[in-house]
């Protein structure tokens, strides 16, 4: 697996596919990560939670798959509150790996334990958790997840966002009490940032606006991918 997965907050369908077929056509992109936003969790709504007549369940029923299945593997970031039932829906789509938010369920364990129960033969998991959450969240579920997700802004579900330098001493105190455990993070991550992140254990970035809004998006995913063989992750 690449040290950068590329992000899509998809604004419509065109918008996902649009974005999509810019990223799979750049060298070394095996992975795309989609933020699922509800509207309600974090807002404004993305697609297709913002589409009137394509929501999830018309998508499976007209048997929509993902593009370019061929050579992507594609993760889900559920900021929703229906993140079991939406995680269902894009599996069949095509995703082979789900990151669930620690505060979006009222019982995450169950959550946790019942999507391993379902799919974990086929895919893998991870807990995303915000800057001002507490680290005791993902405590009750460490065991039964692949990767932890840190969010590097304050405001999830937008894009552009600056990073958010306090997840540096969450990060440093999860990884502490917890080396063993993947480090992911999203949300701000530049090439500063990342060198930053990357020295205090990260495995794996996943970078939006630093890609897609990059004069040359080919160049800007080069550019990260390059810091993987500085840190040996």
């Amino acid at each position: 697996m690449g040290l950068v997965a590329p992000a899509v907050l998809p604004s419509s369908r065109e918008d996902f596919e649009k974005n999509v077929a810019l990223l799979a056509r750049i060298p070394n992109v095996s992975r795309i990560q989609i933020d699922v936003v509800d509207g309600r969790f974090a807002s404004p709504a993305s697609w297709p939670y913002n589409a009137l007549e394509e929501n999830l369940h018309t998508l499976v029923e007209k048997n929509y798959m993902l593009p370019a299945l061929d050579h992507i593997a594609y993760e889900i970031d559920l900021m929703c509150f229906d993140a079991e039932q939406a995680a269902d829906a894009w599996l069949k789509l095509g995703a082979t790996r789900l990151t669930f938010h620690v505060e979006s369920s009222i019982d995450l364990p169950r959550l946790v334990r019942d999507s391993r129960s379902r799919y974990g033969d086929v895919i893998s998991f991870g807990l995303a958790v915000n800057i001002a959450s507490d680290l005791s969240l993902l405590e009750s579920c460490l065991g039964e997840v692949q990767y932890v997700q840190f969010m590097g802004i304050a405001s999830i579900g937008k894009q552009g966002q600056s990073f958010d330098r306090r997840v540096l001493e969450k990060i440093r105190a999860f990884h502490t009490q917890h080396s063993e455990v993947p480090i992911q993070v999203d949300g701000g991550v530049s090439v500063e940032s990342a060198e930053q992140l990357l020295a205090l254990g990260v495995s794996s970035l996943v970078v939006g606006s630093g890609i897609l809004r990059a004069r040359d998006a080919a160049a800007a995913f080069a550019e990260f991918e390059a810091l993987q063989s500085s840190f040996g992750v």
